[in-house]
């Protein structure tokens, strides 16, 4: 059944085209959406053991995560969303080969957290990453009509269809 992953960690960074986990939890989340609501653990390590298993495996088709970052100095959350690949596991530390799609982690210091989509494909219907860059852009799109139509409003003048009434 298609799950969703939450990895956590001490602390996140990008460095360059990679991102570091540093104090990776050794059990990560698994869970499933309705209708099934299945919960539960799987070890960080056999995740990655299995990220290139099976047809529709992650080595294939790699997966958006979003990584959100604590900064302790200030209590803000750093967002960044990324694509990942090749996951390497040494000890506590686990590190990807990374696309960043959009966000930084500039100034996070503090916890982590990872959360591994279904699919690497960022407009599906079922994708985080999806759902996120859909509601900046109709947020965006909105927003923009909404001052557009402010800017071109005319009072109604009692008809339809009606002119503009000067």
């Amino acid at each position: 059944m298609p799950s969703l992953i939450v990895l956590n960690s001490r602390s996140a960074t990008l460095q360059g085209d990679s991102l570091v986990l540093t104090g990776v939890m050794p059990n990560s989340i698994i869970f499933a959406d309705r209708p099934v609501r299945a919960a539960g653990h799987q070890l960080t390590a056999d995740i990655v053991a299995d990220w290139g298993t099976g047809k529709d495996s992650f080595a294939g088709d790699p997966p958006n995560a979003t990584v959100s970052a604590f900064n302790t100095k200030d209590g803000s959350v750093k967002d960044a969303v990324v694509v990942l690949k090749n996951p390497k596991l040494d000890g506590d530390k686990l590190v990807f080969a990374v696309q960043t799609l959009e966000g930084d982690l500039n100034g996070a210091d503090g916890a982590a957290s990872i959360f591994i989509d279904i699919i690497g494909r960022p407009f599906t219907p079922l994708s985080f990453a999806g759902v996120a860059r859909r509601t900046a852009y109709r947020g965006a799109m909105y927003a923009r009509a909404a001052a557009v139509g402010a800017a071109y409003a005319r009072p109604y003048c009692g008809y339809y269809p009606y002119p503009p009434c000067y």
